[in-house]
């Protein structure tokens, strides 16, 4: 009765209100070929007991124990534990988009600190309240800048993370927007001298990512300069938002987008996750989404209202510029409270704590396999190229309770047997330890058995 509350008595008079017999006349104008004529394929129904533990088997299934090497836009981080007290607040859980300024303060304060916390730590000038997520926010970024500029095309680096690409490319598509790529160069950063022929005078802008896709922490102001001096927009994406505790704020571009779920947002399976979008005050009208904003009330008293909402409720249709933000303000609170508990000393030792991690495993992998884009500065990514293909070598390390690197060969196939690992401040030294033994044991196996392919070649 908890998961079904309506009784066989319930149902029976439901039927009868609305003048039919039997569940099978509700559903009688639909063919019966469409129909199901057997019960569902489904196990039994189980006791509330029985449903948790089943739930707890599965969960311990799923990683219980494991250390994770495993990035790639999506990164294991430690959440303190007052986030889910408080979002789990009534005021902040079951709240909607805060139209009435006069009962929603909570949540409108919430969100003017993340948008001050934002901008401070992009280097920006405005943040608005949210986006679904890095990828969507990467794309609205772009439709922005056509707007702002009145060009009609835009460059995108190939170390963007692929997946943000595919949907820029999906958006594009439907806008009409035509998309070129430029390739990354032999220190695994932007080409520059490319980038340069990249960029036409219908380029609306550029979008690089950095740190990008490999890890690697591009020269943000030398590509600001380029692409300004053609007339167009730069805008940054960053996948790991950790890494602005110690990597420069990249306060040369014209627009920032980023994912924000390292701050304290948990890795559920792909979201919803927290887009966040940054620029210069006079582009603030092209902004989509909504700001809140300080004020006072007639007593001078303190206050939060909504300053800027772009949707087709408040203005006209053909200004509006909207997006699937929709009320994303729960999962940027939990950035907010993330943010304000680390503070700026502790998240600049949290950042030096990855970065730590990350050129130590580094540097014992670089023993056992070969590191690639070892010459250029990077955060607590980094890719690896093996013998051995990163499938199978991922198939032995979880026998260890391990989950290793994200196999690149999907996206850039030119890699080989290349993948991207991941240090952050819940990597262990033993667990980066056994995946060295693993490495030089493989190697050492491949070492002796190729007299004997030779021989049997031979």
């Amino acid at each position: 009765m908890r998961y079904l509350p309506k009784s066989p008595t319930d149902r029976a008079e439901m039927l009868r209100t609305i003048g039919v017999g039997s569940i099978d006349d509700l559903f009688a104008p639909i063919p019966a070929e469409y129909r199901l004529q057997r019960d569902l394929n489904i196990p039994r129904q189980m006791a509330e007991s029985e449903i948790v533990d089943w739930f707890q088997q599965r969960a311990r299934e799923n990683g219980e124990g494991y250390t994770t090497f495993l990035g790639a836009g999506a990164y294991n981080h430690y959440r303190p534990v007052i986030i889910d007290a408080l979002v789990s607040r009534g005021e902040f859980l079951t709240a909607y988009t805060p139209y009435q300024a006069e009962i929603s303060q909570g949540t409108l304060q919430a969100i003017f600190e993340f948008q001050s916390m934002i901008c401070e730590l992009t280097g920006m000038e405005v943040a608005n309240a949210s986006m679904y997520d890095g990828s969507t926010a990467a794309a609205e970024a772009i439709m922005m800048a056509v707007r702002v500029t009145g060009r009609s095309s835009a460059v995108v680096a190939r170390s963007v993370h692929p997946e943000y690409q595919q949907v820029i490319k999906t958006y594009a598509t439907h806008q009409g927007l035509p998309l070129s790529t430029v390739n990354f160069a032999e220190n695994g950063r932007v080409d520059r001298a490319a980038l340069e022929h990249s960029i036409t005078s219908d380029t609306a802008c550029v979008l690089i990512q950095s740190p990008n896709f490999f890890g690697t922490i591009e020269d943000v102001s030398a590509i600001a300069d380029l692409v300004h001096s053609k007339g167009a927009l730069l805008i940054v994406s960053i996948a790991e938002a950790i890494s602005l505790g110690i990597v420069k704020p990249p306060s040369d571009a014209d627009i920032v987008a980023m994912e924000a779920q390292s701050f304290g947002v948990p890795l559920g399976f792909g979201g919803p996750y927290c887009g966040v979008l940054a620029t210069r005050d006079k582009f603030v009208r092209q902004l989509p989404g909504r700001l809140a904003g300080q004020t006072t009330d007639k007593q001078g008293n303190r206050g939060f209202v909504l300053t800027l909402a772009t949707r087709e409720q408040h203005i006209r249709r053909e200004k509006a510029t909207s997006n699937i933000c929709t009320n994303q303000a729960l999962v940027a609170l939990m950035a907010n409270i993330f943010m304000t508990v680390y503070g700026r000393v502790g998240l600049r030792e949290l950042a030096k704590q990855n970065l730590a991690k990350a050129a130590y495993a580094a540097d014992h992998f670089s023993k056992e396999a070969k590191v690639l884009f070892a010459g250029a500065p990077r955060f607590h990514e980094f890719v690896v190229q093996t013998t051995e293909d990163p499938s199978v070598l991922n198939s032995r390390l979880l026998g260890h309770k391990i989950v290793g690197g994200f196999p690149l060969k999907r996206f850039y196939p030119e890699l080989g047997n290349a993948a991207l690992w991941c240090c952050t401040e819940l990597t262990s030294r033993s667990a980066i330890d056994t995946v060295c033994g693993l490495l030089s044991e493989y190697e050492e196996s491949a070492k002796t058995n190729e007299p004997r392919m030779q021989e049997v070649a031979q």
